[in-house]
């Protein structure tokens, strides 16, 4: 199982978001961090995947199949998109927007399992103690790990995470990045993740894609990708690149 993009074309009346452009095939089991300034088109590129955006050229293939061929709902099932921005009713509990997760693709009828699983996701997130709030009553973080664990609840062969640590401070990022790619792991799912931490891109992801102006303008391994000078005309900063202590690779920016 592999997930690629050719020929991809994007447009919004007369403004352009995303220009002729792809990526290789992505494999299973890997975490890929998608990379690139605010405005480069990685939000459009995954509402693109996921089926709410239809491109006006190109084609996305998983597996061998064409996605624009399948129904809505087998799309569906095969791919999970968390969005930038959580949206949910404010009247329901953290417990219920996840069971809605946990249900959405299954019929409505909850079973003892389902209850079980949610809160076992729940307890794994790190969040049971939030199962009866209100979602109207969450921080901004808090709601960023509900919308994780509704995405992770969920079986697919893709998942898109668009920007899923944006609110959280470093504890959380660290522990929300470490379940998305153990899940991609033990899943033998392919996953993309949105970042704008190009440190966290490098601790976490096999693969990179960097995207500017609407064009995948590299793609490859962290190291590779991120000792490219494309990164830093793209960011439109100096980058550096190093290995920690530990041999990990780090990121530094600094204007030019």
């Amino acid at each position: 199982m592999t997930l690629s993009a050719h020929g991809i074309t994007v447009s919004f009346g007369t403004s352009t978001v995303l220009s002729d452009t792809g990526f290789a095939a992505l494999q299973p089991g890997q975490l890929t961090a998608l990379i690139g300034p605010n405005a480069a088109g990685k939000s459009t590129l995954f509402r693109t995947i996921a089926g709410l955006v239809k491109p006006q050229e190109g084609t996305i293939m998983l597996d061998g199949s064409d996605l624009s061929e399948l129904s809505t709902q087998h799309r569906l099932q095969r791919i999970c998109f968390m969005p930038q921005f959580f949206t949910a009713n404010a009247a329901l509990s953290v417990f219920d927007v996840v069971l809605m997760a946990q249900k959405q693709l299954a019929g409505w009828r909850v079973s003892g399992d389902d209850m079980i699983a949610v809160a076992t996701a729940l307890k794994a997130a790190r969040i049971g103690h939030l199962a009866e709030a209100n979602i109207g009553e969450l921080s901004g973080g808090q709601a960023q790990m509900v919308s994780v664990c509704q995405a992770l609840i969920r079986r697919a062969e893709v998942y898109l995470f668009d920007e899923p640590t944006s609110a959280l401070d470093l504890r959380h990022q660290l522990d929300v990045m470490d379940r998305i790619k153990s899940a991609m792991q033990e899943r033998g799912a392919i996953g993309i993740v949105a970042l704008h931490d190009l440190n966290l891109a490098a601790r976490y992801a096999d693969h990179l894609l960097l995207i500017g102006s609407g064009q995948i303008l590299a793609q490859g391994a962290p190291d590779v990708v991120l000792s490219d000078p494309l990164i830093a005309a793209t960011y439109d900063v100096a980058i550096q690149t190093g290995k920690g202590p530990r041999k990990e690779l780090n990121v530094h920016a600094y204007a030019d």
